[in-house]
């Protein structure tokens, strides 16, 4: 999800169906981006760092990143970006239309990290992986990266359009029977100050084992994050992720 600060979608009217999952599930509560704009952000959460770059501009990167780890593991990876059009685009930007579900809206580059990742994107096997949300499966592979459009991101969209998205989207993995040994995160890119370095942001925790309603005052980050799916599979780590902590505290015992 994008740009909203921790207090725009914790406890506000306008996300019901969010605050209904933090009440249920896990809520981390001391979480922020690592900068700004949107981009490195996305960057960070994949490949463990932001490689210097401070734009959303396309890039075409010789890089390690999470895909190659899940790969290196004999696991399997899919991106679900909504409204991309397919065919390993480059394009920074393609408006569609409704993608399964939420309004309609764009596609951005700047929000989908795995295109721009050189071993990805210029392999035709791999990029394949990237897809529009029409065709989502909950089961479709190890790991799951969704993308919402810049409507459906609350990018564009208000905080209500998000959390609409969000109710029509999120009952399709947790209805799923495999979601018994699932993990689902969601998170914002950054928030709208400069705290922590890119906003506070609410990162929820969504699992059957997380017990009710925790609430966790750790200090997170995305390189957090990363480092959560990196333990879960025995991956190593990447860049940043190899001195960030996890998100263990969710799962007592």
């Amino acid at each position: 999800m994008e740009n909203r600060e921790f207090d725009a979608i914790v406890g506000s009217r306008a996300a019901p169906y969010i605050n209904g999952l933090i009440a249920r599930y896990g809520l981390a509560t001391n979480y922020h981006a690592v900068t700004h704009p949107s981009q490195p952000n996305y960057f960070a959460l994949f490949a463990g760092t932001t490689l210097g770059l401070t734009d959303n501009e396309n890039h075409d990167l010789a890089a390690r990143d999470l895909a190659d780890q899940i790969d290196d593991r004999g696991l399997t990876w899919h991106v679900y970006a909504q409204d991309y059009p397919g065919g390993c685009s480059p394009e920074a930007s393609v408006e569609g239309g409704v993608d399964l579900t939420g309004a309609a809206g764009w596609y951005v580059r700047k929000h989908e990290p795995a295109i721009s990742f050189t071993d990805i994107s210029r392999r035709s096997a791999r990029c394949a992986r990237i897809t529009g949300l029409a065709g989502f499966s909950p089961t479709e592979a190890s790991f799951e990266l969704i993308i919402p459009n810049m409507t459906n991101d609350m990018h564009d969209g208000s905080v209500a359009q998000g959390d609409s998205f969000l109710r029509s989207f999120v009952p399709r993995i947790l209805e799923e029977p495999a979601f018994a040994r699932s993990l689902l995160l969601i998170t914002w890119d950054e928030g709208t100050t400069n705290d922590g370095g890119g906003g506070r942001v609410a990162t929820l925790v969504i699992a059957p084992s997380v017990p009710r309603g925790m609430r966790s005052d750790r200090s997170h980050t995305h390189y957090s994050l990363l480092r959560t799916i990196e333990e879960a599979w025995g991956l190593g780590c990447l860049e940043h992720s190899c001195s960030a902590n996890d998100l263990r505290e969710f799962f007592p015992g």
